[in-house]
């Protein structure tokens, strides 16, 4: 709202403003009159009213989604005092000029915070600045000259703040002690515009005298800020003893529940000041309070590590067999911690390590996901087989999913099964139905744990979804390596959204050459690409009807890739393929494709012309070895053929990802 009095124009509009609307300025300027003018804005409207049909269509004006309304019956007042001195042309262009005008203030209070906008229609009072400059020059002399000025303490600045507000947090005793002096007509409890009260601002500051100073002048140590957050809450926060002592001799109740169900016992026990805890207990603080979620102060203590707290809250009756709503026992979060002494302690005073959560989580897969070894150390021998069984899922797989290399290594050298599959119940929360160990370390693309897996004896073909097709589709080169070297299925199939004819793991890399080629230098089966029920366009015929009629509910390589956006790659990827068959026809719907490709005409050649007999004899003895063999480095060194012979056998040729010749 801006309110036009005598002078005619607001004291607060700038001469920036006027540069806008120079002749907005003139003409204020030129009327005098104590008839206060307000432009209000409005939302929810759809016009300006207007006098005059020929003005009213070039007065609608919208901005960040509200609609201005300028009221033009408290306007005309302005026009006709005008009216003498303007002629017709003018006084249209002056209307225009004050809608405007009126418009762009509107929007900067818009822009501007709530505070902000109060403080600018109510403009404070010269006492007002003297006191809260005062207050920031600690001129205790000043405040006392405007103790009668009692209205001046109680106008608030651009935050929200009252002088004692302003006062409570900074390190001036006597500044403070003066200003609540002079807030008589105030009860201490009043807010600013983030919700908080003086003694909350005082305590957040770590001020321990302008704390006492206001419970002397009355000020409840009971009322919480925006955040539900208490004096005493914060004073414990910040590790204040004094101020904690302070606030329990001023009436503060030590069990108040704040945030979701927070007391301030939970507090100490997560910053881990044990003189204060001794100090909350002695004045009633319970052990046994839960928070939001079931959490007790013992809980708290061993989800932060801090053993001394454990000790204490322990000896006053903290249950440690106490669970939280979600399950999760006191252990388990000792466990999340990795503080041994914690773990150690509560295991002294009988804590199980055989009981799960509600999500199934035992102590030792905390310990083992978060990667902490010691603690792991200590919980493998007292975790029963059992009990691990029934969770359905092994710390193997704890530590491959958390990515802990050491925690994984100690955890087979006791003997863990490394092929442990995930039961049902854990497994369905995946959306990829994964089951093993090794799953987790590809998902992660985690080379290091997959490595140690595979060592170990891990199966990479245990999973519905293979882990070398989730290690293609990343393109990871070294995993895929690693895990066609232990024995992954390079032509394994998931029909799960698509079945084709060819294996699946060509799917995920057709736009890519390098991986493409570590599939094929590997085994895959590169003739299924050209298997098909369409009639071929050779002298052999394509395939018999035995082959046939097994692709009718399968989707071919020439039907994949015939979509728009995998035509352009035909050319390219029929020429690979070539590479690795003796020889193939290739089909009229291929075909008709390939013809519009630069590679057709080699394609051709590759195809009227009989191959050579050395890529002949080298794919019948990869066929005769198996991929499994081909891949697998330590049979290969031993294998007696001379590392020419093979290296041909192995496509060293077309290793584009730089595997290490034999």
């Amino acid at each position: 709202m801006i309110s036009l009095s005598h002078p005619s124009y607001p004291p607060d509009w700038a001469s920036a403003d006027f540069a806008l609307f120079p002749k907005m300025k003139f003409r204020l300027k030129g009327c005098h009159f104590d008839t206060i003018v307000v432009i209000q804005c409005e939302s929810q409207k759809t016009h300006f009213e207007k006098k005059t049909s020929r003005t009213r269509s070039r007065s609608v004006r919208k901005a960040g989604g509200a609609v201005l309304l300028c009221k033009w019956t408290v306007l005309k007042l302005l026009v006709e005092k005008m009216a003498e001195r303007l002629t017709e042309e003018e006084e249209e262009e002056q209307e225009e000029q004050m809608v405007d005008f009126a418009i762009w203030r509107s929007l900067q209070d818009i822009a501007l915070p709530l505070s902000t906008k109060n403080s600018m229609m109510e403009m404070p009072s010269k006492d007002s600045l003297k006191i809260l400059q005062a207050i920031d020059q600690g001129d205790l002399d000043t405040l006392h000259s405007l103790h009668g000025k009692t209205s001046g303490f109680t106008k608030t600045d651009t935050r929200g703040y009252l002088p004692f507000h302003r006062a409570s947090v900074l390190p001036n005793l006597q500044i403070l002690d003066a200003v609540l002096l002079a807030s008589r007509e105030l009860s201490m409890e009043e807010v600013t515009a983030d919700g908080e009260t003086a003694l909350t601002l005082a305590a957040r500051a770590g001020h321990v005298e302008n704390v006492k100073v206001l419970l002397q002048h009355g000020a409840s140590p009971h009322n919480t800020n925006s955040k539900n957050e208490s004096p005493l809450l914060l004073a414990v926060r910040i590790g204040s003893y004094d101020m904690v002592l302070a606030l329990i001799l001023g009436g503060a109740f030590v069990e108040q529940v704040c945030l979701k169900k927070w007391t301030a016992t939970h507090e100490a026990a997560k910053v881990g000041g044990a003189d204060i805890l001794m100090l909350l207990l002695k004045h009633g603080g319970k052990v046994t309070a839960r928070d939001g979620h079931g959490v007790t102060p013992l809980g708290i203590a061993a989800e932060f590590g801090h053993s001394d707290i454990l000790e204490i809250l322990i000896q006053h009756g903290g249950d440690v067999a106490a669970q939280a709503t979600n399950g999760d026992t006191v252990l388990y979060d000792a466990a999340g911690s990795g503080n041994l002494d914690s773990i150690l302690l509560l295991l002294q005073h009988g804590a199980n390590p055989n009981v799960a959560s509600y999500a199934f989580q035992l102590p030792i897969h905390r310990a083992a996901y978060e990667g902490h070894y010691l603690a792991l150390k200590s919980l493998i021998p007292i975790t029963t087989k059992r009990a691990i069984r029934q969770s359905g899922m092994s710390p193997v797989h704890s530590a491959a999913d958390g990515g802990h290399a050491s925690c994984l290594n100690l955890l087979i050298e006791k003997g863990f099964d490394v092929n442990c599959l995930l039961g049902d119940h854990i497994s369905s929360n995946y959306g990829d139905m994964r089951k093993t160990a090794l799953y987790f370390a590809v998902c992660n693309s985690d080379v290091t744990c997959a490595e140690m897996l595979l060592e170990a004896g891990a199966k990479p073909n245990l999973d519905p979804l293979f882990c070398l097709l989730v290690a293609v589709r990343a393109s990871h080169y070294e995993l895929v390596r690693l895990l066609l070297s232990y024995g992954a299925n390079v032509n394994c199939f998931f029909t799960a959204i698509i079945d084709t004819v060819f294996p699946t793991a060509l799917q995920y890399c057709l736009h890519d050459e390098i991986m493409m080629r570590l599939l094929l230098n590997n085994g895959y089966h590169a003739e299924s690409c050209f298997r098909c029920d369409h009639k071929c366009v050779s002298t052999h015929s394509c395939t018999t009807d035995e082959h046939t009629s097994g692709y009718f509910n399968k989707v071919t390589f020439c039907d994949f890739v015939s979509v728009s956006w995998l035509k352009h790659l035909v050319g390219r990827l029929v020429r690979i393929l070539l590479d690795y068959v003796i020889h193939v026809p290739i089909c009229p719907k291929l075909q008709k494709i390939l013809k519009m490709q630069q590679e057709w005409s080699e394609i051709c050649d590759i195809l009227r012309n009989p191959r050579c007999l050395q890529h002949l004899c080298r794919l019948v003895i990869r066929k005769k070895m198996t991929p499994r063999r081909l891949n697998n480095p330590r049979y290969m060194s031993e294998l007696p053929f001379p590392p020419a012979l093979k290296n041909y056998l192995t496509y060293k040729e077309y290793n584009m990802y730089g595997k290490t010749e034999f």
